[in-house]
């Protein structure tokens, strides 16, 4: 069974420094990235790989600590905000398929 994951930006608090909006979204599948626009933050993605890589593979957001629903999640930009920076942090929200093996 394959899964694809929809990252979406579920909420900003500050100013995003990837000028992210709520609802933009960009989607994982298998191994790859793709639909983003050229628009992925490093430090975001960078704090979701080891949380997203086994969520693809059929671990519960549940059992990852992640969500309360079995195929949605949560994982939150690193980034604190003011007053210690001046950019923001982003909560993004993680949807799971199933894909069409084919």
């Amino acid at each position: 069974m394959s899964y694809r994951v929809k990252v979406y930006v579920n909420e900003v608090r500050g100013r995003c420094a990837m000028w992210y909006k709520q609802g933009d979204c960009f989607t994982v599948e298998r191994y790859y990235v793709v639909g983003s626009g050229g628009k992925i933050c490093l430090h975001a993605l960078c704090s979701m790989l080891t949380l997203l890589m086994p969520f693809l593979k059929g671990i519960s957001a549940r059992d990852l600590g992640i969500g309360r629903e079995n195929d949605v999640g949560y994982v939150q930009c690193p980034d604190p905000g003011e007053p210690y920076t001046c950019g923001g942090t982003v909560v993004f929200e993680l949807k799971r398929e199933r894909m069409n093996d084919a």
